[in-house]
């Protein structure tokens, strides 16, 4: 009975690290593709939110990411290197990420590709049976912009896709 016990407390703990996962994966879905409904279900509706240009609550957040990002061609944000602790309904993550954006060209600057690591240090709560960020503080680690040689053609077949 005790190794079940056992067993069902290390099943529970893969289930709960999935569930956390999913939500910072489709946090970087929901910001590459300008889901803004999809990023907002990432978090509680009470909240913060520090990117260092902006700290707030949810809703300032997502006004913010609305007036930056069509700036950009298209984003990719990719995570790895995920550890989340758990502690009963709270758990604490950190993902390190690189941040790709694909900034066009302008009149006097080509198309360049601005990236940036970082990680997302999170808390988060399980409310309502729902795991979501209670406080997300971003920690910048570096950036970096370089010039992009003209695209080079796609040969047909290939599906394309971009924000």
């Amino acid at each position: 009975l005790v190794e079940r016990i056992h067993l069902a407390g290390h099943r529970r703990r893969r289930e709960v690290v999935h569930e956390i996962r999913n939500v910072l994966y489709r946090y970087c879905r929901g910001i590459d593709r300008r889901d803004y409904d999809l990023v907002r279900s990432c978090y509680h509706p009470d909240a913060t939110d520090d990117h260092g240009g902006f700290q707030g609550d949810v809703d300032g957040f997502i006004d913010y990411i609305k007036a930056g990002l069509p700036r950009f061609e298209q984003t990719m944000h990719m995570i790895g290197n995920i550890l989340i602790e758990l502690d009963g309904d709270v758990a604490r993550s950190e993902a390190y990420t690189l941040a790709f954006h694909r900034v066009p060209a302008s009149t006097t600057k080509p198309t360049r590709d601005y990236t940036v690591g970082l990680r997302y240090m999170d808390r988060f709560e399980r409310r309502d049976a729902r795991w979501a960020i209670a406080d997300r503080v971003c920690v910048f680690s570096f950036q970096r912009i370089d010039p992009c040689d003209p695209p080079m053609p796609w040969a047909p077949g290939f599906a394309i896709g971009g924000s």
